[in-house]
């Protein structure tokens, strides 16, 4: 990619995200082919779409494959529905959805533990036809407050994410703002202060915010990065945002965890994704 080897960007930390690359493969399978593509980290969002309790077999088996591979799980999220899929969260929704959260919270928060993860990400949840929206934000800060005591037991940060209402209409975090304001809601209820911002260019673009702006005012309060380009979502260098000059930006507010490629590669394979990337950058450290 332009400008990556010679700027402040070239300083951040990647991990690949095995939920939207090497989705070519088997869930198994994904582990091994980031490995074999330099990357010494991963992240996921929740596997099992359908279940928020899978079986102990399935948590095993993709906990062995990740061991297996040699790579580090750095960022998980709690169960959220259907992703990729209609659903952009469960914890605020009342009914069987918050309920499948509230029971998932500790399957993750242990099996994230069990392999030295320590970010854990939940997303808010659509809005629901014919409930109050304060009766949904009431519940999920109460799920949230939940979730930050699970994460802070095994030493990890909550976050929160902001999407895009291009994409995402009925979500109702939209904006940096936003997202923010639930973080401090949720360290002021809590007092543990492990609620941070996750911080998506690729989102938060596709609402039109100022991202040096957004850099400048929130990277204290960042707990995770993810970028894909825009438009179309894909690799950097296929659209159009300086994400070389927005890393550096990053880079030299202090952020220095981990950058996670949450982008489509496209019509090729996910190991032909990467050339933007030297294969230093991928290396976990």
């Amino acid at each position: 990619m332009p400008g990556f080897e010679s700027s402040a960007a070239a300083e951040q930390r990647f991990n690949v995200n095995l939920s939207i690359l090497f989705t070519e493969l088997p869930l198994l399978e994904r582990p091994a082919a980031a490995a074999a593509a330099g990357f010494g980290a991963v992240e996921l969002w929740w596997p099992w779409v359908d279940s928020p309790t899978p079986e102990r077999s399935e948590l095993d088996a993709l906990k062995s494959a990740i061991e297996d591979a040699g790579v580090r799980l750095t960022g998980l999220n709690f169960y959220a529905g259907q992703l990729p899929g209609p659903d952009r969260g469960a914890l605020s929704v009342p009914g069987a959805e918050s309920e499948r959260f509230r029971a998932n919270v500790e399957v993750a928060a242990e099996f994230a533990q069990s392999l030295g993860c320590t970010a854990l990400n939940a997303l808010y949840g659509n809005r629901v036809d014919g409930v109050d929206p304060a009766e949904q934000d009431a519940l999920a800060l109460e799920n949230l407050v939940h979730a930050a005591h699970a994460a802070d037991r095994i030493g990890a940060v909550l976050l929160i994410e902001t999407l895009n209402r291009p994409e995402s209409p009925r979500y109702p975090l939209v904006s940096a703002e936003a997202g923010v304001a639930v973080v401090d809601k949720v360290n002021e209820a809590t007092g543990l202060g492990n609620a941070r911002f996750l911080m998506d260019l690729y989102h938060l673009s596709m609402n039109g915010e100022d991202l040096p702006s957004v850099i400048e005012r929130y990277t204290a309060r960042t707990g995770h990065v993810q970028i894909a380009d825009n438009p179309g979502r894909g690799a950097p260098g296929t659209g159009s945002l300086p994400l070389p000059e927005l890393l550096g930006l990053l880079a030299k507010a202090g952020y220095d965890g981990w950058v996670g490629l949450e982008y489509k590669p496209g019509d090729r394979p996910s190991a032909e994704a990467f050339d933007w990337l030297p294969h230093e950058a991928r290396a976990a450290h």
